[in-house]
């Protein structure tokens, strides 16, 4: 369920520039912070990159972008 929630304005001004360029909304690109920064809090030895990643799979995932991998297909060994 949506809720308002009161944030700093040199936040919100930043997550507009963000989201502009990002092509997010405003509430968007606050959430994905959000989502980055829980991970990085539970995961503190993970890099951004692979973090961002991870969430960029279980989306893909979630939205049913699964392909199944066979293992030593396509390979000359």
């Amino acid at each position: 369920m949506p809720q308002a929630i009161k944030i700093n304005d040199d936040l919100v001004t930043s997550a507009k520039a963000v989201a502009a360029a990002e092509r997010r909304s405003l509430a968007g690109q606050v959430e994905y912070w959000a989502i980055i920064g829980r991970a990085a809090e539970a995961n503190p030895d993970l890099p951004f990159s692979l973090l961002h990643e991870m969430i960029l799979a279980k989306a893909e995932a979630e939205a049913g972008l699964l392909e199944e991998y066979v293992f030593g297909e396509g390979e000359d060994i």
